[in-house]
């Protein structure tokens, strides 16, 4: 019984809650697609809640796919940006020993220009791979605090990698 009023609602209200998750996506079809997924989802696990008018449940579902799309983003926020090295640093040619030393070089640079709280952010981040909440609670800082450090050392990193001292 309850698959087939998932199915239904889905048939029924799908298009309008694409469009709408759409926003929350920047426009990104993939993303919206798995908005939409995660609303129904929530939808079949609160299925008890559905209001029985056909425009309380309109509500009802848009409420859900909002509350999804705010949790998404949330979840994409308390992530510290992700740096891709490998693009930064001079590709592999016919004498990569040099590239690569003159890369090494440059990264062990970076690094130690960072401040010490700014080194052991990233220390716990990425190398020993801790959360956010737990690198704050580690070093009995605010989660804000682990997040503005990743971000600025992040930033100052790209900055060295980008522009090598002479």
């Amino acid at each position: 019984m309850s698959a087939d009023r998932l199915t239904d609602l889905h048939a029924r209200y799908a298009p309008e809650l694409l469009r709408y998750l759409s926003g929350f996506a920047g426009g990104n079809r993939q993303t919206a697609e798995d908005l939409l997924q995660e609303t129904m989802i929530r939808v079949w696990r609160h299925l008890d809640n559905l209001p029985p008018e056909p425009e309380q449940t309109r509500r009802w579902l848009f409420t859900v796919a909002r509350n999804v799309a705010i949790d998404a983003i949330r979840r994409r926020q308390v992530r510290p940006a992700e740096v891709s090295l490998p693009d930064a640093l001079p590709e592999a040619g016919p004498d990569a020993t040099s590239g690569a030393v003159v890369a090494v070089d440059t990264l062990k640079f970076a690094l130690g220009s960072l401040s010490g709280p700014h080194r052991r952010i990233l220390d716990e981040l990425y190398l020993r791979g801790r959360t956010p909440d737990e690198t704050a609670r580690l070093l009995g800082v605010p989660i804000g605090t682990v997040k503005s450090r990743a971000h600025y050392a992040l930033r100052s990193l790209r900055e060295a990698v980008s522009c090598p001292v002479s």
